[in-house]
């Protein structure tokens, strides 16, 4: 007796073969008629790798030549879309990371072509400004594996924000502002949990509202306060660059890694203790669990309702840390509005890295990236309207949430209320 086998392509994976492979194909046509065409033969593109007043040993620049770069991507492109077609790519991430590294190598070697173009500090700046989007993301990541939506992340670190600013100020300490801001995070999140745990009030009514008092409460004590006692309330500093001995020198990643603020590298820890707390702990099997079969785990003996709270709380306190980064980590002072939208990027963020929170980070870099991107081109000149690359960080977002890039799945009691 025989057995055989049939393998058997589900229509919807047929479906992602095809798309995926057009749209490499149409890249890669769309980057030789937009880029190839427009660029000067014989001239050559820098990409600088050392920064001014970085600690790293220096690098020889790269230097490329412009058109068959350029025309290079659009081969790559159109090849491994058309191998797609043939045979398929099983992995949806190298497709997606053959998409942005043509398209972006193309793009900054045409923008760039026959100048310099400081490649170090684009990574530098796409991390740095990926600081808030990643706090951002990893408070939705702990909310909601927990099952609790948390859309006021915006609230929450405007009024961390002032806050940080206005302690720091006061007290001419910038730590206090650091912890002052965590503090009126968690205490925010709190409210917002007990209103959706305890009486079960629709979450994202709940979390809107956060985003409106946040809002209007700021606008109105920077107006009325903050405008007219700078010196006094609203000049905090900021936190220096801190330079890791010896791991700074290294070239390239040493500056870019190695030579940031302090909640620079808060970021980057609680990314790793995130990551380690939630597959690697009894805690993290119990929020997952609650965030998935909430009954169950009350089954087990598990507190759902405390669990619920501490996670929402702990996503609250990170989400302050998130907007302490705006004023005593970025600028030293608090303008209104001046998240300009980066709770709900990193609400995207999470999404893309399907809740994950490596995934989260990695995905807040696209958008860094892309913010930064758009601050580096209009110093080049980019003969690109400047109000379309002010968009470019929210044209990421809204291709992110349109499910292009692959469907996340969140938790699925994510949202629900529990009844015990």
């Amino acid at each position: 007796m025989t057995n055989t086998k049939t393998l058997i392509t589900p229509a919807s994976a047929k479906r992602a073969q095809i798309l995926y492979g057009v749209v490499l194909i149409v890249l890669g046509l769309l980057i030789y008629l937009l880029f190839v065409r427009t660029t000067e033969a014989g001239v050559t593109t820098t990409f600088g790798l050392n920064l001014a007043n970085a600690q790293a040993i220096k690098v020889p620049d790269l230097v490329v030549p412009a058109q068959a770069t350029v025309l290079a991507m659009a081969a790559i492109a159109i090849f491994v879309g058309a191998y797609q077609l043939a045979r398929g790519i099983p992995s949806t991430s190298t497709l997606i990371g053959v998409i942005a590294v043509t398209f972006i190598i193309a793009f900054l070697t045409w923008s760039a072509q026959d100048k310099s173009f400081s490649l170090t500090g684009m990574l530098s700046s796409s991390l740095v400004r990926a600081t808030p989007i990643a706090l951002a993301a990893l408070c939705g990541v702990i909310s909601e594996r927990s099952a609790v939506i948390n859309i006021g992340i915006e609230g929450i670190m405007l009024m961390a924000a002032q806050v940080a600013v206005v302690t720091a100020t006061v007290s001419g300490n910038l730590y206090v502002g650091l912890v002052s801001a965590i503090i009126v995070g968690g205490l925010v999140a709190a409210f917002h949990a007990y209103l959706v745990i305890h009486f079960k009030v629709d979450q994202t009514i709940s979390s809107v509202a956060i985003n409106i008092i946040g809002t209007g409460t700021t606008s109105f004590i920077s107006s009325r306060f903050l405008q007219k006692a700078t010196d006094t309330l609203n000049n905090s500093g900021t936190f220096p660059i801190i330079s890791i001995p010896v791991l700074s020198k290294i070239p390239v990643l040493g500056p870019v890694l190695f030579e940031n603020n302090i909640i620079v590298y808060l970021m980057l820890l609680l990314v790793v203790i995130m990551n380690i707390v939630i597959f690697y702990t009894p805690w993290g099997l119990r929020t997952r669990a609650v965030g998935e079969h909430p009954k169950a785990a009350d089954t087990l003996g598990v507190n759902v309702y405390l669990v619920r709270y501490v996670n929402v709380i702990i996503g609250g306190m990170i989400a302050g840390l998130g907007g302490a980064y705006f004023t005593i980590g970025s600028v030293g002072r608090f303008d209104e509005v001046m998240t300009s939208g980066k709770g709900f990027i990193g609400m995207a963020a999470m999404i893309f890295g399907k809740w994950n929170p490596i995934g989260a980070f990695t995905s807040s870099l696209i958008f860094g990236f892309a913010d930064s991107l758009q601050v580096k081109l209009q110093i080049l000149k980019v003969p690109i309207p400047s109000e379309f690359l002010l968009m470019a960080p929210y044209i990421v977002t809204m291709i992110i949430l349109t499910g292009v890039v692959g469907r996340a799945i969140p938790p699925a009691a994510d949202g629900k209320p529990y009844e015990k």
